[in-house]
C-alpha cells in the first residue's frame, strides 16, 4: 500500500493544493445537502470542482473525493454514501452504461448515535418533512413496496392530505412535497403503459430500502398497530 505522499506525487500537486481541493469538495457537499433538501449529489459535480482548476490528471478527482469522504467522517461525523439506483420491473432492460451513470451520486448520512444527533444536529424545523416521508414510505412498504398513484393518494386523503392542496399549513403544496421524496431517492416514480392508458406507480427506491430506514419504518408501523389495538380495547 502506498504512503499518502507517494500517492500524491503521481498527480504532481502539492499537499497544500490537495488540501484546498478536498476542503472545497467538503464545503460543496455540506452546502448542497443543506440547500437542496438532502437530494443526492452527482459525482460529476464534485469532479468539476477539481477539473475546473485545469488539473488534467485522470485519477485526481477520485483521489480527492475519497479524501473528502474521509474528512467528512472523521471531522463532521458523516458517511458520504454512494447510491446504487434500484430498477423497477418496468426498467430492467436499460443499458448497463445508464446503470453505471446513475450509480455515481452521493448522500451524507450521520454516523452519530441517535440521541446525540437528535440533541445537537437534528433540525426540529424540518421534523414535519421527516414525518411525511416516513408516512409515505410506510404506506408503500405495507403495500408490498409498490403502489399505484391512485391508491397512494387514496391513503393520503384518509390522512387529510389531498393532491389538490397547494397551501397546506404544514406541508405547503402536497404534490411538491411528494415529488421531493422522489428527488431525494426514497421513492422512484414510473409511468407504465397499459391497455387503458398510462398508470403511474410509486416504488421504494434505494434510500427507503436501506436497512436502518426499513427498521425504523417497521417500528413505526408496529407502534401504530399497537395504538390501534389499545384504542379498540378502550372502545370495547
Amino acid at each position: 500500500m502506498s504512503a499518502p505522499g507517494e500517492e500524491l506525487s503521481q498527480f504532481d500537486i502539492s499537499t497544500e493544493e490537495k488540501d484546498k481541493l478536498v476542503a472545497e469538495v467538503v464545503r460543496y457537499v455540506l452546502f448542497k445537502t443543506e440547500n437542496n433538501n438532502g437530494c443526492p449529489i452527482k459525482r460529476e459535480e464534485l469532479a468539476q470542482i477539481i477539473t475546473k482548476r485545469n488539473y488534467k490528471q485522470r485519477n485526481l478527482p477520485a483521489y480527492v473525493i475519497d479524501e473528502a469522504r474521509s474528512k467528512l467522517s472523521s471531522i463532521f461525523g458523516y458517511e458520504m454514501r454512494e447510491l446504487q439506483r434500484t430498477r423497477s420491473s418496468a426498467n430492467q432492460g436499460r443499458a448497463a452504461a445508464s446503470q453505471q451513470a446513475d450509480a455515481k451520486s452521493y448522500i451524507i448520512v450521520s454516523q452519530l448515535p441517535d440521541d446525540i444527533y437528535k440533541k445537537f444536529v437534528e433540525n426540529k424545523n424540518k421534523s414535519h418533512v421527516t414525518g411525511f416521508t416516513f408516512v409515505v414510505i410506510g404506506i408503500i412498504h405495507l403495500a408490498g413496496g409498490k403502489i399505484t398513484e391512485e391508491n397512494l393518494w387514496h391513503h393520503l386523503r384518509r390522512l387529510g392530505l389531498t393532491e389538490t392542496e397547494e397551501s397546506h399549513p404544514t406541508f405547503g403544496n402536497i404534490k411538491l412535497a411528494l415529488e421531493a421524496i422522489v428527488q431525494q431517492r426514497y421513492l422512484q416514480k414510473e409511468k407504465v403503459s397499459g391497455p387503458e392508458g398510462y398508470t403511474v406507480n410509486y416504488e421504494l427506491a434505494e434510500r427507503a430500502l436501506d436497512g436502518a430506514v426499513i427498521e425504523r419504518v417497521k417500528e413505526y408501523v408496529i407502534e401504530l398497530v399497537r395504538q390501534d389495538g389499545n384504542n379498540a380495547d378502550v372502545t370495547n
